[in-house]
């Protein structure tokens, strides 16, 4: 399903930068947050919300929808009554865990106790 969503640093890399691809991915204060939620069983909108109590609707709803249309998450809609909607990381989503894993890694090392 592609979906047009306007973003400033999609196709920002003026160096054709590996690291600045990566970043135009999964950069940004909440995605890592996003996807680490998601990989621990925290899939459903209301859930991620209440776990990320700082973000705002809004930026959590533009974050999934970027995330889904750079092939990391998989929307899954159930046809319910109430309509039900939860996440999954993608198998393309699958090959940035490493990079999540690293950086939960270095943030228990660095983290002032």
């Amino acid at each position: 399903m592609a979906k047009s969503i306007a973003r400033k640093t999609k196709d920002f890399n003026p160096t054709n930068c590996a690291v600045t691809y990566c970043m135009n991915i999964i950069g940004g204060k909440w995605k890592p947050v996003i996807i680490h939620l998601i990989r621990n069983g925290t899939n459903r909108y209301s859930l991620m919300q209440k776990a990320i109590t700082e973000i705002s609707k809004q930026t959590l709803t533009n974050q999934l929808r970027e995330l889904e249309v750079d092939g990391v998450l998989e929307r899954i809609v159930f046809a319910e009554v109430p309509p039900r909607v939860e996440y999954q990381i993608t198998q393309h989503g699958q090959t940035l865990l490493p990079i999540i894993d690293a950086m939960k890694a270095w943030g228990r090392e660095n983290m002032p106790k």
